[in-house]
């Protein structure tokens, strides 16, 4: 791929039509490269390097380029002079889920930052796949992809997944309500799917009845009126934890 070609990638139309993503700097290299030794389609990345990188250790393809050449596929302002080109899964169906895992389901998320968080708590924790809305940011955007620290490679994902799909999928879906039982209660970690709205506007009330989602809430002070939505996730996602070593 020339270079030209390589920089549209920092659009998600171009990302779409080539089928791959950047990622860029040593630590987010080093997680792909740890990735591709259980994930096969990892391999066929692609790795662009400046002089002070000539000498890297990797078992993808290499392209020597300037710092110029560098500076136009980079996103950040001061680029390490490392970037790698990473095809994304070409998987179409769902995933079966394997064991204790449950889903995460996001619907309509907009923040980068905060589904990269997000998909960092969830790959910290293991046993959570990630389902992501139409609608919801590009997880293969740059600024999720930073975010994530390298968690977008080890947790699994599947990309506009309609709210009309979950109760086919789930017997049991759980949500975040202002009303509801604690997160702490005992039933918390008996559900298959957890439900988690748009930043601003949640999910619509007649969404949440039409698949019976079983409401609880993180108890807070009531000096403001919510969390942000990586916060909720990130206790939820502990909690889970918590339960599952104690049943164990």
């Amino acid at each position: 791929m020339k270079i030209d070609e390589v920089k549209k990638l920092h659009l998600k139309k171009y990302r779409a039509e080539f089928g791959c993503f950047l990622v860029e700097g040593e630590h987010l290299v080093l997680e792909l490269q740890k990735a591709a030794l259980h994930h096969p389609h990892l391999q066929r990345s692609e790795l662009y390097v400046t002089a002070a990188y000539e000498h890297w250790q990797s078992p993808f393809r290499t392209h020597l380029i300037s710092e110029r050449q560098m500076a136009q596929i980079a996103d950040t302002k001061t680029p390490q002079g490392i970037v790698a080109r990473v095809p994304m899964p070409t998987t179409a169906a769902p995933v079966s889920a394997s064991g204790d895992e449950r889903a995460i389901y996001l619907h309509e998320v907009q923040d980068p930052g905060n589904l990269g968080t997000i998909l960092r708590t969830l790959a910290w924790f293991g046993s959570f796949r990630c389902l992501l809305s139409p609608g919801s940011v590009d997880p293969y955007n740059p600024k999720v992809v930073r975010a994530s620290m390298g968690a977008i490679f080890h947790t699994p994902l599947e990309l506009d997944v309609g709210l009309d799909a979950l109760r086919a999928r789930f017997e049991r879906i759980a949500c975040l309500d202002m009303q509801g039982e604690p997160i702490q209660s005992a039933g918390f970690g008996s559900f298959d799917c957890y439900l988690f709205g748009n930043e601003a506007r949640g999910v619509p009330r007649e969404r949440l009845t039409d698949l019976d989602a079983q409401p609880f809430t993180i108890h807070g002070c009531g000096t403001i009126e919510s969390l942000n939505l990586a916060a909720t996730v990130n206790m939820c996602a502990y909690e889970l934890s918590r339960s599952r070593i104690r049943s164990a």
